[in-house]
Formats: C-alpha cells, structure tokens, sequence
C-alpha cells in the first residue's frame, strides 16, 4: 500500500475558458477601437462598406448627442440644484470636536460602524433629538481609511432643523 495523498483525477475543462497557454480565438464581432485602426484598404468590399457604415453612424450618434447636450446645458444652467443644506431652515448649529481614539480597544472589522453609532448616540444627547442623519461626505471622512482605521478624531457640525431632526456636517478644518 502507498502512503500518502490520492491523486484528485483531472476536472474537465469548462467551454469556453482557455487554459493556460492555449491561444484564444478573437470574437467574430471586432469592437469600435480595432474597426478605427482597421486601414479600409486591402479588404474585401463587404467588409469595408460595414465597417463605413459603422463609422458613419457612430459619428451620427455623437452630432446629435453633442446637440442635445448643448440644449441641455442652456436649460440646466438657470436652474441650480440647492444642496442639503441650504434647503434647511436652521434652528440650532453647534460644532464638536471629538476623539474616537477609545473605539480602536473595539475588535478591528467593528470599529468604523461603531464610529458611525457613536456619533449618531453623540450628537443626539447633546442635541436632545433621536432624528439624527450623517451626511454623504461625513460618512466618507469616517470610511476614507476602511472599517477597520476610523479617524482618531473628528469635528463635525451638527445642524438642527426646526423638525427637530439634526444633520451632521463635516466641520471646517480637519
């Protein structure tokens, strides 16, 4: 009897993956970037009137974006889209430095969203509200680094609405 491990008996390759060092078929339909550097000389008259074609209504489609972007710019332009904030009406707005440096004792893959709770937790006791929302680029601050390397410390300004709902804000600065 040998020792030792069994031979696993080789898997079947799946259709349609090469294996290492097999040469790989080029697809029957070339993409636009292989028909521009296609010289049209040299070719046979079907092929060269397809690829015309499809040069031809590809510079069709790009006019009549470029025209309906035109026309989109003029009509956007005097409508301005109002961002979060200024859509507020403002009843409270403090500004809070604070030090997360006691949530990296968390367990690593943990520590960011219990940031994200913490802050939530913060801002609503000093705010005296449960409404609390973090604004997009807030929450970008405290991922930038991933889930597990939250900001050791942050300033952030809270925005209170006359709802009763708080916004947070990153604050200037840091």
């Amino acid at each position: 009897m040998a020792r030792g491990k069994a031979k696993k008996p080789k898997e079947a390759k799946a259709p349609g993956k090469p294996e290492m060092g097999e040469e790989v078929e080029a697809t029957a339909q070339p993409e636009m970037a292989e028909l521009e550097k296609t010289p049209v000389e040299g070719l046979t008259e079907a092929a060269r009137k397809e690829i015309e074609e499809v040069r031809e209504e590809e510079a069709a489609a790009e006019a009549e974006e470029g025209v309906e972007a035109e026309t989109k710019n003029e009509e956007a332009e005097p409508e301005e889209a109002p961002e979060e904030e200024e859509g507020l009406e403002i009843v409270e707005e403090k500004f809070y430095d604070l030090n997360l440096r006691r949530l990296w004792s968390a367990p690593r893959e943990k520590r960011t969203p219990k940031a994200v709770r913490f802050l939530r937790e913060y801002i609503g006791r000093r705010m005296k509200t449960d409404e609390v929302s973090i604004s997009e680029a807030t929450n970008r601050m405290l991922w930038a680094r991933g889930i597990s390397k939250p900001p050791r410390k942050i300033r952030v300004r809270a925005v209170k609405d006359k709802d009763g709902r708080v916004i947070i804000f990153p604050g200037e600065g840091k």
